[in-house]
Parts: C-alpha cells; structure tokens; sequence
C-alpha cells in the first residue's frame, strides 16, 4: 500500500520530503518570509524553484495579497516590457485597450521573476528602478504609478559569470541577489525520492481514476539510483508515464525506459558542466520523442518546459533542430512480470 505522507503543504502545493537538504532549505524560508527583502532562488531546471516562491510568499505577512508569476524566458522580448508593467492604448500595434502589468497586478502582495537570467538587457535598467524605487511607467505614458510589491526571482543560470560577460547588468544582479537561496538538485537529496515518487503516484492516479495501491520496493530502489538531471520535474513525468501505462494496481514503468536509465560515475559528474549535463539530458529527450518538439507528446511537454522555452534552450546549448524521426511505436499495455522488470533494472544498475 502507498504510505502516508506528511508534506509540508503551502496552499495548493505540497512539499514532500524529510531530507536534511530540504530541511535546510525550509528553514531558511521561514526566516526569509518575514524580511519582506528582494528573494534569488537560485537551483537547476526542475528543482520546484516556483513552489519554494510560493512557500515564502504563503508565510509572509503578504500571504493574503496576490502571487503573480512571469517567465522571463517564455515571452518575446518585444513583449516583455508590457507584461511587466503594461501599456496604454493605442502604445504599440494592437493595444486596443490599457492593460495592467504583473507589477501592477502583485500590488500588496509577491511577484515571482522566473529563468530571471533571460531578461534582455534593454528592459533590466527599468527592473531595476522598479525594484529600488517601487515606481514606473506603463508603456506609452508618462504618468508613474507606484505600488507595494515583493520580488522573488529565480534562475538556473550563474548570474555572476554572465555578469562577466557582459550579459547582465552588475547592479540589478547585486540588487537581486540581497538574500540568495541555493535549491540542491534531487541527485543531494535522493532520500526523499521514495516519499516524492509516492506523491506523484497518488496524485496522477486520482486524476485518472486509477486505483493504484502500491508501488514495488525494487521500483522505489531502482529511482533513487538515477541521475534525475531534470530533478523533480523529470522524477514527476516518468511517474505520469508510468501510472498511464499500469494496467494493474501496482505500478509498472516502462521496461524500456528503465533499461536506458542509469547513474552517472562519479568521475563523469565531476567533469560535466551544468550546461553540458542539460544539454545531453535535452538530447536524450529529443531522441525519445524522434525531435518533436512540440505538441503533446513532444519533448517540451516530456521536459515540462512551454515549447518556447525548449527552443531558446536549444539554440543557447547549440542543438540545431532537425527532421522528426519515425516515432517509437508506444510500449504494449500488457502488466510486465516482476521477474522480467527486476532483470531489467539488474542490469541498468
């Protein structure tokens, strides 16, 4: 039977795990919420750096206030003044009416900057302001609105070595960075990957209505012995797959997905970057959904990123985009024996 868990829960977001690394984290969260200071949260793609935002905004005094997200990676440039701190009608082709931005929008309450490291140059002296002063302007006007608002930002890039060159503006990255938050990535809290994986069995089960009732030991020990580069994120859609794909009450991955499943040696974590790690897991990833990057069964969706962020990625990694291979035909539906999966992951491991 699936055991019970006892996350910590922040609205409708749960935090699960008991490790020390994330023990760590939360404490740190308990006492940064009532700072009310600019927050970096800084940690790999898919480490929960948005759940973490929303754990500080939930425990400060500003929890009754809204919490406004934004991508700085998922929108176009040319666009992203606008979202930030909107625009008048009639400022730009196809501005019909004034629009509040998200500045305007998280008055009295928290706005999260996500993949901050994305932020065209142009538009970070005009963050800037509004972080130090709390004012700006809405795009084709000239009256300054001022609001009351936290920001919390994230990225998964060193800020500081694109400070070095020259991608970002040393004042706002000293400006953000007042109280820094490092989010370890799963591979240092492989501890808690029973208790997440868990969580997500419940979770998709419920929402497809499957009664799933357990999930094998040999399964639980065989997650907590990969890499996961794509952290929580990755853990969560390879139990999204799974549950889909059991046919019983017990959960059965994909015999094949397993087989291609291993640990990284010691000596090949050491020697890779962040970047050259993202960007084989991308690769992989790519190669699985025969280059689709799009759509449902894409590789944006398998990586949990919007599409538009998956193709930054690619050209900033130097993947070049190229014909769809023949799809993989989908595994048989039919349970697989226990005996044949615990072969399968003898010898992935």
């Amino acid at each position: 039977m699936l055991s019970k868990l006892d996350p910590v829960t922040h609205s409708d977001e749960k935090i699960v795990g008991h490790s020390a690394a994330l023990r760590s984290v939360l404490e740190q969260v308990a006492i940064i919420a009532k700072a009310d200071s600019v927050t970096l949260i800084q940690g790999e793609t898919g480490t929960g750096k948005e759940v973490i935002a929303r754990a500080i905004h939930e425990q400060s005094y500003r929890s009754r206030g809204p919490f406004v997200t934004l991508n700085c990676a998922a929108i176009p440039g040319a666009l992203l003044e606008s979202e930030l701190f909107g625009h008048e009608r009639g400022a730009f082709t196809g501005a019909v009416t004034q629009t509040k931005g998200r500045f305007q929008q998280a008055d009295g309450g928290t706005l999260f900057l996500d993949e901050i490291g994305d932020l065209p140059l142009e538009l970070q002296p005009k963050l800037l302001r509004a972080l130090q002063e709390q004012e700006f302007e809405r795009l084709g006007s000239a009256h300054t609105i001022r609001v009351d608002v936290r920001v919390v930002a994230a990225t998964n890039q060193d800020l500081a070595q694109l400070v070095s060159a020259r991608q970002f503006r040393a004042d706002l990255y000293y400006r953000l960075n007042v109280i820094p938050i490092y989010l370890p990535p799963l591979r240092e809290r492989t501890e808690d990957i029973p208790e997440l994986a868990e969580h997500f069995v419940r979770k998709y089960a419920t929402r497809l209505g499957k009664p799933m009732e357990s999930v094998p030991e040999e399964v639980l020990e065989f997650l907590k012995y990969h890499d996961w580069p794509g952290n929580i994120r990755e853990l969560q859609n390879f139990i999204e797959r799974a549950v889909v794909m059991s046919q019983t009450s017990v959960l059965r991955p994909p015999l094949a997905e397993l087989k291609q499943m291993r640990r990284k040696t010691p000596a090949e974590s050491d020697t890779r970057t962040f970047a050259e790690a993202e960007r084989d897991h991308i690769l992989a990833v790519l190669n699985q959904t025969g280059w689709l990057i799009g759509g449902r069964g894409g590789a944006a969706a398998a990586l949990g990123l919007p599409r538009t962020t998956l193709v930054y990625k690619m050209k900033r990694l130097g993947i070049e985009t190229r014909k769809a291979y023949k799809r993989p035909q989908l595994l048989s539906p039919l349970p697989v024996a226990r005996r044949e999966m615990a072969a399968a992951m003898a010898g992935a491991l």
